[in-house]
């Protein structure tokens, strides 16, 4: 799938407002039960544990990451981001929240990746080669997985700690709401 520039940079300038308007449906809409939280943020931990596995690898605009998730998924942040969402979903038990989650990942998040893919090749000569091994976001297998460890300093630097404040808030209010 392929976006028009422009509409990729506006995409973008919605992200965050989007990220908004995706907690007040939640929000409003969610009707968890204490089942539906067990087996519903089990999917966001692991979505979670995803994201953070991908921050502790991405030195941005430095290097072009390849290993850790890298080197199975070109958009393991993206992928970490969409299964913590399929979580939160299953676990809310609304239909409307899966609808409402896969228009904004579709009109907001791919154009927007679409537009980091192009900022990537304008900054690393190897991402021509790397987009050709490694698939945009349904993981595969790595051929050879570049051995680069997880670093919790790249982690720290990349912020993902609010990814998780972001679950733990969203989880909280789910809890609240299947308690009361």
């Amino acid at each position: 799938m392929s976006f028009p520039k422009s509409y990729a940079d506006q995409a973008a300038r919605f992200r965050v407002p989007s990220g908004f308007i995706l907690l007040a449906a939640f929000v409003w809409l969610a009707e968890p039960t204490l089942e539906s939280l067990s087996r519903g943020l089990l999917i966001s931990i692991f979505g979670l544990a995803i994201r953070a596995w991908a921050a502790g690898h991405l030195e941005k605009n430095m290097t072009l990451a390849q290993s850790g998730p890298y080197a199975w998924v070109r958009n393991p942040l993206y992928l970490g981001t969409l299964t913590v969402a399929l979580g939160f979903v299953i676990a809310a038990r609304r239909w409307e929240l899966a609808v409402l989650f896969g228009a904004v990942f579709v009109l907001v998040y791919l154009p927007v990746v679409e537009l980091e893919e192009q900022h990537l090749a304008s900054l690393f000569p190897e991402f021509a080669d790397y987009k050709r091994r490694v698939p945009k976001l349904v993981p595969r297998m790595p051929h050879k997985p570049d051995a680069k460890p997880f670093r919790w300093s790249v982690y720290r630097r990349n912020e993902e700690y609010q990814a998780l404040a972001g679950f733990l808030l969203g989880a909280a209010v789910l809890l609240w709401k299947a308690l009361r």
